[in-house]
């Protein structure tokens, strides 16, 4: 119970106690009747603070049918992909609370109260396009500031009453992820894209659904991070409804089309294993979709099927997938918007299928011109934006939607992203500012004020 709770209740007992001892008359009672009237009121005190700590508790997202409940109602939603919310949080390298307090306030403000957020980096520090500081330096030895900027994380959330999708791990090097897992399974060396190719990166970490042993090691981390108790509130990861779903990763991939089979059998064991711990929260996959399915809708719709998971997640990127480029980021945003539509409802026909809720879990567009200043013109930002929300609200089967990613007041410096820099929406390895929504896109901020459920 909450002191705010408490003094709720007990105040006005403590003044009717005071009433009932100092009156003469104490409403013609005896003193015995007095007393029985006293812990009469007592108990019902108590029932009525027992019947709220309930209702916090139930504070849980939920499933129901192809949508999402929260207390009793419908949940839906659009948020924001806040990956280095942890990292804000600590009170270590890169850390400022006072900031991370500004920007949960600005979020919640805008409506914005559901956050996909990265649990940690992974592995040696010092490289040019991972996040830093990494919260696992290896396997099972962790930065205990990150992990305390995580709890606090999870502490602000939950005061502002705001939700927090968290995911575990991560198919690309810029959080270190399957390359972790692979080079402590002594594998070898995990390519750098920036150092050689994306395809030779693929090709790497393509071995992670066939490796028992870099499984075996990404298992344990979660077993770690499940039965975590948060050192600000006390309460078991388990038992916190500021979470709303444990995500098996951020874009797992098979990566070859002879991982496929293995890496249905990875994500079945992996969200066995949550489930196994974790009774009470939503699990999901992160998936791209179909697009990070090897562009397999058949393989999309069976690790979606799966009954441990509980919504489907799809990712759209108009720029990366080619459906705009770099010259044409105004000129192409119909196209962006007919491509995403046709892409968002190949994924509606199979949730409709499965009956489960999907998420637009990521989306992004550039800046005109292909900015990356804060403050800088998004026209055609905000026209993709508009269109993605108003997907949202008009197609039943999408429970939600978090763009990518929120820059708040971050002011980058360097367009590759350096020690000490701000963080913002783009990760080290993109230029900074690239899919950043920033405090001060008035415009864009506009768009997202103006969409609600």
């Amino acid at each position: 119970m909450s002191m705010e709770q408490f003094m709720y209740f007990i105040l006005p007992f403590l003044a009717l106690t005071e009433l009932m001892q100092s009156s003469p008359c104490s409403f013609g009672l005896t003193k015995t009747c007095k007393y029985f009237v006293i812990l009469l009121l007592s108990a019902v005190m108590l029932s009525g603070c027992a019947h709220n700590s309930t209702d916090d508790a139930s504070g849980f997202v939920e499933r129901s049918g192809t949508g999402f409940v929260l207390n009793g109602n419908p949940y839906r939603y659009v948020g924001a992909n806040f990956w280095y919310g942890a990292i804000l949080a600590s009170e270590g390298q890169g850390g400022d609370r006072d900031r991370l307090c500004r920007e949960l306030d600005r979020l919640h403000e805008l409506g914005l109260d559901n956050l996909r957020i990265l649990v940690g980096s992974d592995g040696e520090r010092g490289v040019k396009t991972k996040v830093e500081p990494t919260l696992q330096v290896s396997p099972g030895v962790y930065n205990d500031t990150i992990l305390a900027g995580l709890d606090y994380l999870l502490q602000q959330m939950g005061q502002r009453g705001m939700k927090a999708v968290l995911y575990l791990n991560n198919a690309w090097e810029w959080s270190g992820g399957y390359g972790f897992y692979l080079e402590h399974a002594g594998v070898g060396k995990a390519p750098r894209p920036n150092e050689t190719s994306y395809q030779e990166y693929m090709s790497f970490v393509s071995q992670f659904s066939t490796n028992a042993k870099a499984q075996e090691l990404y298992f344990q981390y979660v077993r770690d991070i499940i039965s975590r108790t948060n050192r600000y509130t006390d309460i078991p990861y388990v038992d916190d409804p500021t979470i709303m779903s444990w995500q098996i990763g951020n874009e797992p991939r098979a990566f070859s089309q002879e991982a496929k089979a293995p890496f249905v059998e990875w994500l079945g064991k992996t969200s066995a294993l949550i489930r196994s711990m974790d009774s009470k929260h939503l699990i999901s996959i992160g998936s791209e979709g179909i697009w990070g399915c090897e562009e397999d809708a058949e393989l999309y719709e069976q690790i979606c099927s799966d009954p441990n998971i509980d919504y489907m997640n799809a990712h759209v990127w108009p720029l990366n997938w080619s459906w705009v480029s770099k010259d044409s980021l105004e000129e192409n945003v119909e196209r962006a918007c007919r491509n995403t539509a046709d892409y968002i409802h190949q994924h509606t026909v199979i949730a409709e299928r499965l009956q489960k809720p999907l998420v637009i879990e990521e989306f992004g567009y550039p800046r005109d011109n292909f900015s990356f200043a804060p403050g800088s013109p998004t026209a055609g930002r905000d026209r993709y934006y508009g269109f993605v929300f108003s997907l949202v609200k008009s197609e039943p089967m999408v429970s939600g939607c978090n763009f990518w990613g929120w820059g708040g007041e971050a002011k980058p410096v360097h367009e590759q992203w350096q020690v000490g820099d701000d963080y913002c929406g783009d990760p080290a390895q993109e230029q900074q500012g690239l899919n950043s929504v920033f405090a001060c896109d008035t415009t864009t901020l506009k768009v997202i004020a103006n969409t609600s459920f």
